[in-house]
């Protein structure tokens, strides 16, 4: 295997033999050119692997248009300085080529993680958002490969709908955590992305609007379903915790919902103090209630909750003429008048599940009227005595 002076002349020169025949570079040891019999010239490096001692060679690619002899001998230094600092480019080649794919990954993601650890709900939303957002743009994509650019990229692209992007970034976030923990990758190529700002709803009833959603319940002839989004206005709670509520949760001797952890968004089971108005609704409904279900609000079978309440929903809505009030909007409807009427923001946070007293203070507005009312005493008192 002779030693030449590799130019872009002395290439074009080179021609094949009865033998393929390597060519190593005077000017950059472990760099060379091979010529097949066939005439078809290829660059390639040969190493020691520091660890084995053993020689390996690695194909850089077949000399021509897409690389030159320049772009070959860079490629080639660059290799050679990263076995001097201890890799192994022909095992890391074939590392990458086993690698799994990020469709892989979400297959794991969700087999290991989301199906065993989540809400059903939750494992559906994560379906959908892989589906959707994620692997028609990553799926193909080996784990190792994706780029903190990546998900940048797909990120910003889903800018016209932030709330939907920021849950596709956490979503890929915990993928990527979970891929180095299992071995697939030494960092989070997600980490460190900005959320898009989100605007929360502000959307809760005025008593108008209270009362025109308790006349179209009232009327509406599927009472099942309207006796569900009555709890959830005196409860204030969600309404799948409402919907997959059962009649041994309820102790309504001491007025308390227990709701198990596996119903609750935190993953811990709540004691709720429930009204009176509540307890009577519990039992006039106990009163008509099929003894063959443990469910409050049983399905088409005895054995299965209520699945669904969006016709009914829309139609009731309707009836009341509500614009943009959507059903999760009614447990905003139940902190806004707690918290008008008084009571005290770490209380309603308590009331409503919340871990985090900042959730709790989008109502902190609404406790300066209370406020106002009790400053105007004051006030009334002395106009009273000046006139």
């Amino acid at each position: 295997m002779p030693n030449v002076k590799l130019t872009k002349s002395s290439v074009d020169r080179l021609s094949a033999t009865n033998r393929d025949t390597i060519y190593w570079d005077d000017g950059l040891p472990g760099f060379g050119l091979r010529v097949k019999t066939t005439g078809v010239k290829s660059f390639l490096v040969q190493y020691r692997n520091k660890q084995t001692g053993r020689s390996k060679r690695k194909t850089l690619g077949r000399y021509g248009p897409t690389l030159s002899l320049g772009a070959a001998r860079e490629i080639a230094r660059a290799l050679l300085a990263d076995v001097v600092r201890g890799a192994d480019p022909v095992a890391d080649a074939q590392s990458l080529r086993h690698s799994p794919t990020v469709n892989s990954l979400a297959t794991q993601y969700m087999t290991e993680h989301a199906e065993p650890k989540k809400r059903p709900g939750s494992v559906r939303n994560d379906r959908s958002m892989l589906d959707r957002y994620i692997l028609p743009k990553l799926g193909d994509l080996k784990v190792i490969e994706v780029t903190h650019q990546h998900v940048q990229k797909l990120h910003n692209q889903m800018r016209d709908t932030p709330y939907q992007a920021n849950r596709t970034l956490a979503l890929m976030s915990k993928m990527f955590e979970l891929s180095v923990r299992w071995g697939q990758r030494s960092d989070n190529p997600a980490r460190g992305i900005e959320k898009f700002p989100e605007e929360k709803r502000d959307r809760w009833l005025s008593d108008g609007e209270l009362q025109r959603l308790l006349v179209a319940l009232s009327e509406h002839p599927n009472q099942v379903a309207a006796n569900a989004i009555r709890l959830q206005l005196l409860t204030g709670a969600r309404i799948g915790e409402v919907l997959k509520a059962k009649w041994e949760d309820f102790d309504l001797d001491r007025a308390v919902w227990t709701k198990p952890s596996h119903h609750t968004k935190q993953k811990r089971r709540e004691h709720l103090p429930i009204s009176s108005a509540t307890c009577d609704l519990l039992a006039a409904m106990k009163a008509g209630a099929s003894p063959e279900s443990r469910w409050l609000f049983p399905g088409r079978s005895p054995d299965q909750p209520y699945k669904d309440l969006k016709k009914f929903w829309s139609s009731v809505t309707t009836s009341a003429g509500l614009q943009d009030y959507r059903i999760h909007d009614n447990r905003h409807t139940h902190a806004s008048h707690l918290v008008s009427s008084g009571l005290s923001l770490p209380i309603v946070g308590r009331l409503l599940g919340h871990t985090n007293p900042s959730t709790t203070q989008r109502y902190a507005h609404l406790a300066d009227d209370p406020l106002r009312q009790a400053a105007d005493v004051m006030g009334k008192k002395i106009s009273g005595g000046s006139s």
